[in-house]
């Protein structure tokens, strides 16, 4: 049985826009630099195909993922989340003990974790020591650098 893939309703609209954009006008110009690349004659030596079918070949295999990735999506939806505890869809505000700096992270779904950004996934060292907890509540996270001691100061 295949996992679930969890997105947003927008990343999943991303990569929607994405797959029907690879699957119309990517494999149609892709289709036009083969067609050009043929009539030029002799295969064998002819760089312009060989670099248009191995281009071929990433972008059927990007389309293939993203049909994958969309076929067993669950979509996260902010309304039906219990904001007590820490899941996947979450919005939490942490603070590392120590610093008194506060961070919030969006706990997402890995096809969507971006952590420059504050979005990571609920796989990641982060994301598994946040999710189920609650606010007030102190965890520890083993890094490569040492372990790192957040409370939970928000939940939404």
């Amino acid at each position: 049985m295949a996992e679930s893939n969890y997105l947003t309703r927008d990343g999943a609209e991303r990569l929607k826009k994405e797959l029907a954009e690879l699957k119309g006008p990517a494999r149609e110009a892709l289709a036009k630099r083969l067609r050009s690349a043929i009539q030029q004659g002799d295969l064998s030596e002819n760089a312009d195909y060989h670099a248009a079918k191995e281009e071929q070949g990433f972008l059927e295999g990007k389309i293939q993922e993203l049909e994958r990735i969309l076929k067993d999506v669950t979509i996260i939806e902010d309304k039906e989340r219990d904001s007590s505890i820490v899941d996947v869809g979450s919005r939490v505000t942490i603070e590392e003990e120590g610093n008194g700096l506060l961070d919030t992270y969006f706990v997402v779904g890995p096809k969507e974790a971006d952590p420059m950004n504050g979005r990571i996934s609920f796989e990641s060292p982060i994301g598994k020591a946040l999710m189920g907890q609650k606010v007030g509540e102190q965890i520890s996270i083993e890094t490569p650098n040492g372990v790192i001691k957040m409370k939970i100061v928000k939940i939404e």
